[in-house]
């Protein structure tokens, strides 16, 4: 297959051999595919290896042989976000996600539109732990495996008051009598599950809540492979709980990821 103007958004690039690179992107119309793009390493072809950097969107001429396209051409569309401190591991983060659960070669139109979507949040520099809620709800749905956050999974309405545990394939489930704090940990309430459900930022200890609870679920998702992103977050976190001489360089949830 032939790939011509396609646009796409760039999720990871490594370097190949000596002068390439192996470059995975989440394309318009084909999802997301794995490409080779060789010579782009030496000192004439610098446009093209700026083009192929993650979060970059480009339009890409291409030639499918096998599992891989080889690249013919590519050239930005806008310039990529210049993302800081935080927002880079988040951008990371989305990338790897994305990487993960999406199947290569599946036209994924929605999920393309949600990068998009995501990757403008994330330039903005805003609410990086909420843009993040969201992304991970609405990439559940986009591969097909979300959840109506206002019912649990047998269609009754969900409680704000009470607790649920997300099952990933059962959606919402009422907790019953928590017997310990790491109960209530793997759990989240109904009042943060119905602002999710109607895209409204929820009280910051409830946003933690949700972090909790869809981790969870992209965890079983993901087949128990472990992201570098969640690794990274916990050595950063560790390092955040140490006494430090700015208070206010602390997260107020302790974690974005």
């Amino acid at each position: 297959m032939r790939y011509v103007a396609q646009p796409a958004y760039v999720l990871h690039a490594r370097a190949w051999r000596e002068t390439s690179l192996l470059v995975e992107v989440l394309s318009a119309d084909h999802g997301r595919l794995g490409l080779i793009a060789r010579g782009v390493r030496g000192p004439r072809r610098q446009a093209l290896r700026a083009a192929l950097q993650p979060l970059q969107h480009i339009r890409l001429d291409a030639l499918q042989r096998g599992e891989l396209a080889y690249v013919n051409g590519a050239e930005a569309i806008d310039a990529a976000p210049s993302l800081r401190g935080d927002a880079t591991l988040a951008g990371f983060y989305v990338n790897e996600l994305v990487l993960n659960l999406a199947p290569r070669q599946d036209p994924q139109p929605a999920l393309y539109a949600l990068y998009g979507e995501v990757r403008a949040r994330l330039a903005n520099a805003g609410d990086l732990a909420w843009t993040l809620r969201r992304f991970e709800r609405d990439l559940l749905e986009a591969i097909g495996s979300g959840f109506d956050f206002g019912r649990d999974g047998d269609g009754a309405a969900i409680d704000p008051a009470a607790r649920y545990r997300l099952d990933p394939e059962h959606g919402p489930r009422r907790v019953h009598g928590e017997r310990n704090a790491g109960d209530r940990a793997r759990s989240v309430t109904g009042r943060a599950l119905l602002a999710l459900a109607a895209d409204q930022r929820p009280a910051l200890e409830d946003l933690a809540g949700l972090r909790r609870v869809l981790r969870e679920v992209l965890a079983s998702h993901l087949g128990g492979r472990g992201l570098k992103s969640w690794e990274l977050m916990g050595e950063l976190g560790r390092i955040a709980s140490a006494p430090a001489a700015d208070p206010s360089a602390a997260r107020p949830d302790g974690d974005l990821t």
